[in-house]
């Protein structure tokens, strides 16, 4: 019987950044002052009310354990939004502290944007953004949590703690604590690094961002898209609780997504694939191997009685093998059976 298997980490951990304090107000400092109480280098977006419009900026970087003014003073006594992403750096997917009033951002760089009314005909992309209620003109702060309760010191420990591991520098625990191993590992990657021993902790989460980034890109299972139309992919692989399948990635014309950030461990993987042509849907013409997908996005645990499950069957085609814990796999307008053949 096929089974959802939630993402019991991310779960809890947006329910506790958005149900429980995830985002406390305190009124101290200049105009309005974002902090970064997470073991995560936060991405942060902002919407202000201008008229009878919203502005929305971004992106404002906040390494773990430290705090920027996103708003000069006077402050509107008004809503403002806030939304903010984990860095790429950071493995197991984009983790997002959200809310429900959309706005337009632009997710590959700096952008300052006048409440665009469409955000896919400017080439942006809505994001849910949560509205934050200023009600001082001079200092208001809003901090972004995680299910540990950390302060400010130890959200920046446990970046670096973190940042050590998915650098593929140290593994240890993260937990806000500096012990032996953990300042062996900083020393060792310093020296390595021809870095000072004097380094800065902001420039440290610097140089281990870039080198989780560096190490990220050279693992995992990526889906590209090489034709000019809309694609739905799935993947499908062998996990620690049996076959399990997983969606939806929306691949644009020319796009690429990453399905898996971190090293692969087994040798079959799967993909899925529907082509949006027109009105009519293209699937992958040598799919063969049967798996359950969902309407939504779904993690899905066994491959049997799909339908008994509320789920559908449909046809995975087999992917090489990856090369050193990596897979890259493109979809061709070659590889999709013609409409009404399937």
């Amino acid at each position: 019987m096929a089974q959802v298997r939630s993402f019991l980490k991310g779960l809890v951990f947006l329910a506790a950044s958005l149900a429980l304090p995830a985002i406390a107000q305190a009124q101290e400092g200049d105009g309005w002052k974002l902090c970064n109480k997470t073991s995560y280098i936060i991405e942060a977006a902002v919407g202000r009310p201008v008229g009878g419009s919203i502005n929305v900026d971004g992106w404002i970087k906040l390494q773990p354990g430290s705090c920027q003014l996103a708003l000069k003073g006077p402050l509107e006594p008004k809503y403002h939004f806030l939304y903010g992403r984990t860095s790429s750096a950071h493995r197991g997917g984009v983790r997002e502290w959200r809310g429900e009033t959309e706005l337009c951002v632009d997710p590959t760089g700096g952008f300052s944007l006048e409440s665009p009314p469409n955000c896919t005909a400017m080439g942006l992309e809505p994001r849910g953004f949560r509205p934050v209620q200023i009600t001082n003109r001079t200092r208001w702060s809003t901090s972004f949590t995680e299910i540990d309760n950390y302060d400010l010191e130890k959200a920046r420990t446990a970046g670096v703690q973190r940042l050590l591991e998915e650098a593929n520098v140290f593994s240890g625990a993260i937990d806000g604590h500096i012990g032996y191993k953990t300042r062996s590992a900083i020393g060792d990657f310093l020296k390595k690094n021809n870095l000072p021993a004097d380094t800065s902790d902001s420039d440290l989460i610097d140089f281990l961002e870039q080198v989780a980034k560096d190490a990220g890109r050279n693992v995992g299972f990526t889906l590209c898209n090489r034709t000019d139309k809309r694609i739905w992919s799935a993947i499908a692989r062998r996990g620690t609780e049996g076959w399990e399948s997983r969606g939806w990635w929306m691949l644009e014309a020319g796009g690429c997504a990453r399905a898996i950030d971190r090293g692969l461990r087994s040798t079959e993987y799967y993909v899925y694939g529907e082509m949006e042509d027109g009105t009519r849907t293209r699937t992958l013409a040598k799919a063969s191997d049967a798996f359950c997908v969902g309407r939504a996005k779904f993690a899905i645990v066994g491959r049997d009685d799909c339908e008994a499950s509320a789920y559908r069957t449909a046809l995975f085609e087999r992917t090489p093998e990856p090369v050193d814990r990596r897979l890259v796999f493109e979809f061709f307008e070659r590889d999709f059976a013609k409409a009404g053949t399937q």
